[in-house]
């Protein structure tokens, strides 16, 4: 499960690409999705370390995230906020492993790289 660098390689790349210029007051297109993408490794991060993955892959993931992209504080905070939305929408449904939970890191491992994939074709370089 190691997908996760080829994952975001995309979207990190789109970061630096089409980050948006300082002081635009419009939100980017790209915007809505970078905020899920954030709140999908908030999840994972959850999920896959409650089923047996130890680390912080999924955190470290968000970290790049966060250094492509070079938010101000504002747009920083909400970053964050998503990731951790994604973070306590499971920890307080689950407390141990269970067959939903497998299945929910399948849907986000996939929405999680479909996100990385749409956002680099249709605002990447």
């Amino acid at each position: 499960m190691t997908r996760a660098s080829p994952l975001l390689a995309a979207c990190l790349a789109l970061g630096l690409a089409a980050s948006p210029a300082p002081g635009r007051a419009a939100e980017a297109p790209f915007e809505p999705g970078l905020m899920r993408l954030a709140e999908v490794l908030g999840s994972l991060h959850f999920l896959r370390n409650l089923c047996g993955e130890k680390g912080d892959q999924w955190r470290v993931e968000m970290e790049k995230l966060l250094e492509s992209e070079n938010p101000d504080p504002d747009r920083r905070a909400r970053f964050i906020a998503s990731f951790n939305r994604g973070y306590r929408s499971f920890s307080g449904t689950y407390t141990q492993c269970a067959p939903s939970a497998t299945a929910a890191i399948a849907r986000y491992m996939k929405e999680g790289e479909t996100l990385s994939r749409d956002i680099a074709s249709r605002y990447g370089n």
